[in-house]
């Protein structure tokens, strides 16, 4: 048992190890990529200072809030930023897939692995230069309320992220070109993740049903207890609270990728190979 967790270990720490090295030779990308966070907070600054105006609170949350709420909704799109999903499609619709197929690795951990490694990256390009950024330009103060929770928030949104970008993946087993489906999740992420809006501004009955899909708790969720937000959802959940729904969320959606993981693999043609 011991001997396979070290394995696992040591495997996880050299795949990750190796995108790291291969994407720091982009690291330019990446540094490019760490405005592009700043300048997205940016606009949502004057938009919302024209929006409160002289109201002191709207939904719950006083502009000081809302500015931290972007903040920190940049921060952790660093930190957690996936793309498992055209990744898997790609090597399903080239045949490619094949080669891990034969291989005694599991794709999925292998890409997990691969992610972890790529976000490293992101920490020290994108993450540490937008959050100097944030506090040094703009003066927001960007420490998390409750630093426990944030950690476990983010950790959990990272895996969140993976599981449900590697599961929209997986759709190409079926469809070869998952790309439709990938673009149509993402019409709706931008949407009802928070990214836009912050949910509690959402009706109360929309509320309730965003409670039962995913996307709240890959940008919202985390951020509000990145702020230490009081009305989360509008609900009056608490950070403990919120962080225990998230977790549900993360285990439904890991047992939803392996079923149609093993569904996906006894379809698998190798077409292109």
């Amino acid at each position: 048992m011991f001997k396979k967790i070290r394995h696992i270990f040591g495997e996880g720490k050299a795949v990750a190890f190796a995108t790291y090295k291969e994407w720091s030779a982009y690291r330019t990308h990446s540094l490019v990529s760490a405005f592009v966070g700043p300048t997205y907070f940016i606009v949502q600054y004057f938009v919302w200072k024209a929006v409160y105006g002289d109201t002191a609170m709207i939904a719950g949350m006083s502009f000081e809030a809302m500015v931290r709420y972007y903040g920190a909704s940049a921060l952790i799109g660093y930190l957690t930023m996936d793309f498992a999903d055209w990744n898997l499609q790609m090597l399903i619709r080239t045949g490619k897939f094949l080669t891990f197929v034969l291989r005694p690795i599991n794709h999925r951990r292998f890409a997990l692995e691969q992610k972890l490694g790529h976000r490293v990256l992101g920490l020290v390009f994108e993450f540490i230069p937008c959050l100097l950024i944030l506090w040094l330009l703009f003066g927001v103060d960007m420490r998390p309320v409750y630093i426990g929770w944030t950690i476990l928030s983010v950790a959990i949104t990272f895996l969140m992220n993976f599981y449900v970008n590697y599961t929209l993946g997986m759709t190409a087993f079926f469809l070869v070109n998952a790309g439709g489906i990938r673009v149509v999740y993402q019409l709706f992420a931008n949407v009802l993740s928070g990214a836009l809006i912050p949910i509690n501004f959402f009706p109360e009955a929309v509320r309730r049903i965003m409670m039962f899909l995913p996307f709240q708790y890959t940008n919202y969720i985390p951020a509000m207890v990145w702020t230490g937000g009081a009305d989360i959802a509008g609900f009056g959940l608490s950070v403990p609270e919120a962080v225990m729904f998230q977790g549900i969320a993360l285990v439904i959606m890991m047992g939803a990728s392996e079923l149609l993981y093993r569904a996906a693999i006894r379809r698998f043609t190798a077409v292109g190979a």
